[in-house]
């Protein structure tokens, strides 16, 4: 017996999507994903255009654009976004950087898998206050899981960040090394040439230890850099900064010199918890993996 794996979510009363793509195989990947979760498609456009009649507010938009956007159509995205249209968008890894990609109500992301359409779908028809129910233990839960790992990881870091003195000691003030970070960072990479890569994916931590390093540099990181420096996939990458952003632990700033682009950030508690916990673990070992 087959098992949908969106099937125990609850969907609002009227959870259909409308499908734009600037290609008919752009558009497919969306109904062939909209058609596996069991959720209406009210219509579809093969092309994105602020000229095309959409439905109200009120129905979700997923979107796939497989080459450069169109004059405008991000201007286009952030009008509809700002007026309380939820969006699903699939692009390439050159919109990570755009401040419009970053806004509350759309979901970027770059060549997703199905799973990840099927968790971006999820998002789109949910409210904002639901949760996937407890479905049981059947192992047809991927959804919840995902959800799941990155809500502990990320609680987890916020408990430390409201606690820094539960990781402070003596030689608090001893000034932290850019270079020795790097260094740390370059060890945690020389694993993946004894073993396989997935044994050690931590995508949080990576993406805090560059952080780190890069604020002791004075240099901004971007949104495609810090999904680099995670050493998971681009769009795994993007949930987690997400996610992260969203329990305070890093911080969107934008580029004073081009205010469409943004830049990540640890939170000011983030980067003194980490400080703290850094200088505690050089006093333990010079090299901390």
């Amino acid at each position: 017996m087959s098992h949908d794996p969106l099937a125990m979510i609850e969907y609002r009363s009227d959870p259909a999507i409308f499908i734009l793509g600037d290609s008919r195989d752009a558009v497919a990947r969306w109904r062939d994903a909209a058609e596996s979760a069991g959720i209406p498609v009210r219509g579809t456009s093969e092309t994105i255009s602020t000229n095309v009649d959409l439905p109200v507010a009120s129905v979700p938009l997923a979107i796939e654009i497989d080459g450069d956007p169109t004059s405008g159509l991000l201007e286009w995205l952030h009008a509809e976004a700002e007026a309380g249209r939820r969006i699903a968008l699939s692009a390439s890894p050159s919109l990570m950087d755009d401040a419009i990609a970053w806004h509350d109500n759309i979901r970027l992301s770059s060549a997703p898998t199905p799973m990840q359409r099927l968790e971006d779908l999820a998002a789109l028809v949910t409210p904002a206050s639901a949760r996937l129910h407890d479905v049981g233990r059947d192992g047809h839960d991927m959804l919840r899981k995902l959800s799941e790992d990155v809500g502990r990881i990320a609680e987890t870091l916020a408990t430390l960040a409201e606690e820094p003195e539960t990781v402070r000691g003596e030689g608090e003030d001893e000034a932290l090394d850019a270079a020795a970070i790097r260094a740390i960072i370059r060890a945690r990479r020389l694993r993946e040439n004894y073993f396989p890569a997935c044994l050690f994916a931590d995508p949080a931590w990576d993406m805090l230890l560059d952080l780190m390093a890069a604020r002791l540099e004075g240099s901004p990181v971007a949104v495609s850099s810090l999904c680099i420096a995670s050493a998971v996939p681009a769009t795994t990458a993007l949930r987690w900064i997400r996610t992260l952003t969203e329990r305070g632990l890093l911080v969107r700033v934008a580029d004073p010199r081009d205010g469409r682009r943004v830049f990540i950030d640890l939170s000011d508690q983030t980067a003194r918890t980490l400080a703290d916990h850094l200088r505690a673990a050089r006093r333990i070992s010079p090299l901390i993996l």
